[in-house]
């Protein structure tokens, strides 16, 4: 029914978490495939490993999602950096503990462009959690149509 649903890799209906994760916070964004519309949801302070990995298991609990993206933190020319390794790790670990599909995305400049979003650099985790996000979507939209 839905045009164009017959896309590579275009899933009917997926729901989606994304996290733009660091050391001191992660940011936690939603969406799905339906909408390809990326959303914010929070930002999670955990203090050890054990409080991250207690608060990611709630979420996936609440909202049960399909697969997960993780932003993939890289230099300006595109290059890895110690950061990328530290969210290769987090990415391999959400696979290893919860059984699902974990994809990577480029976030650079997805905090700048949250703090545009936002007009201010306080708590702009979670939006660059969804900018992060809806780059995924807007990857699935333009799969052999060409550039944005």
């Amino acid at each position: 029914m839905p045009e164009g649903s017959r896309a590579s890799g275009d899933i009917a209906h997926e729901t989606l978490l994304a996290f733009d994760y660091g050391l001191k916070k992660i940011g936690v964004a939603i969406g799905n495939t339906l909408t390809r519309h990326a959303r914010p949801l929070k930002v999670l302070r955990p203090i050890t490993r054990e409080q991250r990995f207690h608060a990611i298991s709630a979420l996936l609990a609440e909202w049960q999602p399909d697969r997960i993206v993780v932003g993939l933190p890289l230099t300006i020319d595109g290059a890895e950096q110690y950061a990328s390794l530290r969210c290769r790790r987090f990415a391999n670990q959400l696979r290893g503990r919860y059984g699902v599909t974990v994809e990577l995305v480029d976030e650079r400049g997805s905090s700048m462009e949250a703090q545009d979003i936002l007009g201010t650099n306080d708590d702009d985790d979670a939006v660059a959690a969804a900018v992060i996000l809806q780059r995924y979507f807007d990857g699935l939209s333009m799969s052999g149509s060409g550039r944005q």
